[in-house]
C-alpha cells in the first residue's frame, strides 16, 4: 500500500485497532488460500425465513469482491466524504477501495449497507421473490446470462436462502470475470473513468454556474430594491425638488440615480450572459452521460462476445490434437498449476499424448497450497497461466523452484494451444543443447 493509503486508513480506524488478516503485513496469502469461504457464522445463526444477511456479518474476504463489484469508485468516494473520512476526496481509486473494504466490517458499516440496498433496491426486490436455494440460483443464472452482475451479486449474497456452496460458486464466478473483463476491456474501462471524470467535472461547472447565477439575480434584486426605495423617498419629498436642484445635493442625486441604473444595466446584461452558460454546462452534461450510457452498452457486448468465446473452445481441440502430433517430451513430468478446472482433463490427454506425465494444482481454490512443494518436487518443469492463477498460487511456484532448482515457465493463456507452443518451444530448446553436447564430444575426440 502507498504511504498516501497508509495514511488515510491511520485516519478512519483508531491506533489500537486490529488489522485484518489481509492487510499488508497480516499475511495476504490467507484471503486468497480461502478464495470463497462461507459466510460469517453471525449470518448463519439469523432467520432463514426472512431476514437478510449484513455486510458486517458476512466473511471478511466477501468485502473486497462486494466493493469491488456493486459500487463504482463515484459512489464509494461520496459515502466516505458523507461520513467525513480526512483524506477521502483526494484518495486514488486503490485506497478508496481499501477505505471501503475496511469500512464493510467496522463502524460505518451500517451506512454501506443502505447504500449499497438503495443502489440496487430493483434487485433486492426481484431476488426477495426466491423462497429457496434452486429458485435463487435460477435468478442469478438469468442475470449472469444478462451481464446484470452488480445488483444480482449483492442480492444473492445477503439472502436468507444463499448457501454457502452457492455463495462459494458465485464468488469464484465473479472473481474469474474480473479477471476477463479486465484483460479485454481495459481500453473501454479507462473511456468510461475518463467519461465519469469529465462528467463530475462538468456538474461542478454547473453547479458554480448556478450559483453565480444566483449571487447575480440576488445583487440585482438588491440593487432594484435599494433604487426603488430612493424613488420612494424622493416621490414622497416632491415638494423639496425645485429647490434641491439649485443645490449641490441635488446634482449628486442625479449621479447617483444614473450610476444606479447602469449598474442594474450591467447587472442584466451579466444575468443573461450567466443563463446561456448554464444552458451550455447543461447541454454537454446531457452529452456526458448519453457518452457513459453508450460506453456501458458496449461493455455489455464484449461481455456477451467473451461468453461466446468461451463456448467455442471446445471446438479447437481437435486442431490442438492435430498439431501436438509430432511433439515428444520424451517423459518429462510437467507441474500446471491454476487455469480453468474444466480444461484440466484436456490439458492432461495433451501432455501425456505427447509421451509426457502431467501434474495438476488449481492454484488454491479446491486444492490446498501447502501441496505445491511435494507436486514441484515431483515434476520437471512448473508452468502456470498469468492469466487464470492467484498471485499467491504464483508466488510459492516461483519460490519452491529456486529453492529445488527447478524451472518454471508463465504462459501467456491458459489455452491449450499456448501450452503447445511453450512446449514445443522447450522440445526445440532441449534438442539444440544435446545438439552441442553430442558436437562439443565429437570434436574433443
Amino acid at each position: 500500500m502507498s504511504a498516501r493509503g497508509t495514511q488515510l486508513l491511520a485516519k478512519v480506524f483508531d491506533p489500537g485497532d486490529r488489522k485484518p488478516s489481509w492487510a499488508p503485513g497480516a499475511g495476504h496469502a490467507s484471503m486468497a488460500s480461502a478464495l470463497a469461504p462461507p459466510r460469517d457464522a453471525a449470518a448463519k445463526l439469523a432467520p432463514s425465513s426472512k431476514r437478510r444477511t449484513q455486510i458486517w456479518e458476512l466473511h471478511q474476504s466477501l468485502h473486497c469482491s462486494i466493493i469491488g463489484t456493486c459500487l463504482s469508485s463515484g459512489e464509494l468516494r461520496r459515502l466516505l466524504v458523507r461520513l467525513e473520512v480526512q483524506g477521502a476526496e483526494t484518495a486514488d481509486d486503490h485506497d478508496l477501495h481499501i477505505l471501503g473494504v475496511l469500512l464493510a466490517g467496522r463502524a460505518g458499516a451500517k451506512q454501506l449497507q443502505k447504500a449499497l440496498d438503495r443502489r440496487h433496491q430493483a434487485f433486492l426486490n426481484q431476488f426477495a421473490k426466491a423462497k429457496d436455494a434452486t429458485a435463487l440460483s435460477a435468478l442469478w443464472e438469468d442475470a449472469l446470462a444478462r451481464g446484470d452482475i452488480p445488483g444480482a451479486y449483492w442480492a444473492l449474497l445477503t439472502h436468507p436462502a444463499a448457501t454457502d456452496a452457492m455463495v462459494k460458486d458465485v464468488f469464484g464466478q465473479v472473481h474469474m470475470l474480473s479477471h476477463l473483463v479486465g484483460a479485454a476491456n481495459r481500453a473501454d474501462i479507462r473511456r468510461l473513468r475518463q467519461l465519469e471524470e469529465d462528467n463530475a467535472a462538468l456538474a461542478a461547472k454547473l453547479e458554480r454556474a448556478q450559483r453565480q447565477l444566483r449571487d447575480g439575480f440576488t445583487s440585482r434584486n438588491e440593487s432594484i430594491r435599494r433604487l426603488n426605495d430612493m424613488l420612494a423617498r424622493a416621490a414622497s419629498q416632491e415638494a423639496m425638488v425645485a429647490s434641491l436642484e439649485a443645490a449641490e445635493d441635488s446634482k449628486a442625486v442625479k449621479d447617483a440615480l444614473a450610476e444606479l441604473d447602469k449598474r442594474l444595466a450591467h447587472e442584466a446584461s451579466r444575468s443573461a450572459r450567466l443563463e446561456q452558460r448554464l444552458a451550455s454546462a447543461a447541454a454537454a452534461l446531457n452529452e456526458a452521460e448519453r457518452a457513459r450510457i453508450r460506453a456501458e452498452g458496449a461493455l455489455t457486448t464484449l461481455q456477451q462476445e467473451l461468453a461466446s468465446l468461451e463456448s467455442r473452445l471446445g471446438a479447437s481441440w481437435q486442431s490442438t490434437n492435430a498439431a501436438a502430433a509430432g511433439l515428444d517430451l520424451h517423459g518429462l513430468t510437467v507441474l500446471y498449476v491454476g487455469g480453468r478446472a474444466n480444461q484440466a482433463p484436456q490439458l492432461k490427454h495433451l501432455v501425456e499424448s505427447t509421451k509426457g506425465r502431467f501434474l495438476y494444482h488449481d492454484g488454491g481454490i479446491e486444492h490446498s497450497p501447502t501441496l505445491l512443494p511435494g507436486l514441484v518436487s515431483r515434476a520437471d518443469i512448473a508452468v502456470f497461466p498469468v492469466d487464470c492463477v492467484s498471485h499467491d498460487a504464483v508466488g510459492a511456484v516461483k519460490r519452491v523452484c529456486g529453492q529445488l532448482g527447478k524451472r518454471y515457465l508463465p504462459l501467456r493463456t491458459s489455452s491449450l494451444t499456448c501450452l503447445l507452443a511453450e512446449l514445443s518451444g522447450l522440445q526445440l530448446a532441449r534438442a539444440s543443447a544435446a545438439h552441442a553436447v553430442a558436437h562439443a564430444a565429437a570434436a574433443s575426440s
